[in-house]
């Protein structure tokens, strides 16, 4: 960490604040606003660290943001993120050598791949300086952020936590949350997906308790790590001594069998009793909203150790764009060769962060017969991770780039009909709120890579259209037309919702010859013009078995909050915002600088 604060500092990249701020909702809101600036402002090193409901001020400084920019990623990995992927396409494509010089090549870079396993250290390491066991516990010494008014309390956001199977074999670096219930007791949010859940699985069969070791801090691109999507049963440290051509230095835990980074600022030690189960959040996640309450497992903490002058590691999650904008980006790119592997004919993806990540996948392939496409996205919806993605759009070769949304979006409205889309059923993210039932729900794939014959409608404007839908829809507010140029417009229509979505669609179907492709909002917190929000609220929203509506050329979307009104049946979690005294307060210390434009656009409330 205070490698990473000199390398920040030499590069501009980081801006110190020496004021005394609250680890409730002060440090991380300021942190919030800061990654909404061009290029996700800088890296934030809080030095002055207080809880003011105890009255404790930290020793420790926090430091946040630390991948908010394409610049600071690049700086952290050591190198440039394509050439990490070129490394891995050379080693999945690996051929006998031809010649003495492709021998002499490929020796040495198979002497380099000696680097990648972790390298298991004698002794004890930095991260353990400072032991602290028995009723010397106490999580509350450290300075774990309370992020968003509606959390169940404090959260390590950026803590590796590292788990094995039970007969010792595997091991798992993954990256969860970790709830804050008293001075020894943390909640364990590993989805039921997730590698250390299924270890939790053996655990619980054979009623035994299951160690955790939880680092925080050394090296940030351990972290980067835990996040990384690698199969079931591979350590994910090897992408550590892959990328920085050296072992990832481990020691082993003082009260488990675990081992974790020497140079780690924090290492959180304990035993989960797998007959135990602790209702865990809500919290205010990735998604922008909150997730609800849930039953997990609860972790005992046995030790904690630290560095004598160490550095809390934190984030900050909600409504994008955020951190984990960059550091997808980053994995989107390194991970790219794996998937070809499995999907050969891809030839680029992409993952917009207002599309959640895994609510929205646009994606470039080499078609080669008819339904090509539709193969792709079973695929896709069947390998690893990305059997998450909610929605899937795909071009053919001569697309553009995915990156270039406006472009993009045009290729795609130029040559789309209902017939381009297809709808199923999969498996979800545990944080998806939208679907019936938890876990599963409706997936939808658009094939765009074939040019179908559209005619484009007639076209009123904005003014004179909503005037025609409000005598149809009486409960509609205001209404916008994107793209007006391209042979489906998308039209965005807020409503003060008193019936089923469906009913309104079917009310506009008189108005076919001018409306294409229809999106329904709530009024309330949505701006209609505002289509960056939009697509974060619409993917967030949308079931598409339930949610997707046709009548002949005209296609409707329903994008709104789901009630019994619509037989849901499930809690409808808040949005994620930020708390106005807190923000007001921080304008009153000078900090908070976020531009008046970026705050609206961005919603922070």
């Amino acid at each position: 960490m205070k490698k990473t604060i000199k390398l920040l500092t030499k590069e501009n990249e980081i801006r110190v604040i020496d004021d005394a701020l609250d680890i409730y909702l002060e440090i991380p809101h300021l942190a919030y606003a800061e990654v909404k600036k061009k290029d996700g402002g800088k890296a934030l090193l809080f030095t002055n660290v207080i809880d003011k409901k105890s009255g404790k001020k930290f020793d420790e400084s926090v430091l946040m943001n630390v991948f908010g920019s394409y610049k600071r990623c690049e700086l952290l990995f050591g190198r440039t993120i394509e050439s990490i992927a070129d490394e891995i396409t050379k080693l999945l494509h690996m051929k006998p050598p031809a010649s003495f010089g492709e021998k002499l090549s490929m020796a040495s870079d198979l002497f380099a791949l000696k680097n990648i396993f972790p390298k298991r250290l004698k002794g004890k390491g930095k991260c353990q300086e400072i032991e602290y066991l028995n009723d010397d516990i106490n999580l509350l010494d450290i300075p774990v952020l309370t992020t968003w008014e509606q959390d169940g309390g404090p959260f390590i956001t950026m803590g590796q936590v590292y788990t094995q199977s039970f007969d010792g074999q595997l091991v798992n670096v993954g990256m969860y949350r970790l709830q804050v219930y008293d001075k020894n007791h943390l909640g364990m949010h590993w989805q039921i997906h997730k590698d250390s859940s299924h270890f939790f699985d053996q655990y619980q069969k054979a009623g035994k308790k299951m160690p955790v070791s939880i680092a925080i801090g050394g090296d940030p691109l351990y972290t980067w790590c835990a996040t990384a999507p690698l199969p079931y049963g591979v350590n994910e440290l090897l992408m550590y001594g892959l990328i920085k051509k050296q072992p990832a230095r481990l020691v082993q835990s003082i009260t488990t069998p675990l081992c974790v980074p020497e140079d780690a600022d924090y290492v959180i030690e304990g035993w989960i009793d797998p007959s135990e189960l602790k209702t865990e959040g809500p919290f205010g996640d990735h998604t922008g909203y909150y997730t609800l309450e849930e039953p997990y497992p609860v972790m005992e903490v046995s030790a904690i150790t630290t560095k004598k002058d160490r550095v809390f590691l934190a984030t900050v999650v909600g409504k994008p764009p955020l951190e984990d904008k960059y550091m997808g980006w980053a994995t989107g790119k390194i991970f790219f060769p794996l998937l070809k592997t499995t999907v050969p004919d891809l030839l680029d993806y992409h993952m917009p962060e207002n599309g959640g990540f895994h609510n929205l996948i646009l994606a470039k392939m080499q078609p080669h017969y008819k339904g090509h496409a539709k193969q792709f996205m079973h695929a896709f919806w069947g390998a690893g991770q990305m059997s998450f993605v909610k929605h899937a759009i795909f071009v053919d070769e001569n697309g553009p780039r995915l990156d270039n949304y406006e472009v993009f979006a045009t290729y795609i409205l130029d040559r789309f009909t209902p017939k381009s889309m297809f709808i199923s059923e999969g498996i979800l993210d545990a944080l998806d709120h939208s679907s019936p039932e938890t876990l599963v729900g409706g997936k939808l794939g658009i094939d765009a890579t074939a040019a179908n014959k559209v005619e484009a409608p007639q076209l009123l404007g904005d003014e004179e259209l909503l005037k025609e839908v409000k005598e149809l829809i009486p409960d509609a507010v205001d209404l916008h037309q994107f793209m007006r140029r391209t042979k489906n417009p998308i039209t965005v229509i807020s409503l003060n919702k008193t019936k089923t979505v469906k009913e309104y669609f079917e009310a506009l179907v008189t108005l076919s010859t001018y409306i294409r492709i229809v999106v329904f909002v709530d009024v309330e917190k949505n701006d209609v013009n505002n289509s960056y929000m939009i697509i974060w609220r619409v993917t967030n929203n949308m079931d598409a078995q339930r949610d997707i509506f046709i009548s002949g050329l005209m296609v409707g979307i329903d994008g709104t909050n789901k009630t019994s009104l619509d037989g849901f049946t499930r809690e409808w979690p808040d949005d994620v915002d930020c708390t106005k005294s807190v923000v007001e307060s921080l304008k009153e210390k000078g900090l908070w600088d976020l531009d008046d434009k970026l705050f609206n656009e961005y919603q922070l409330m």
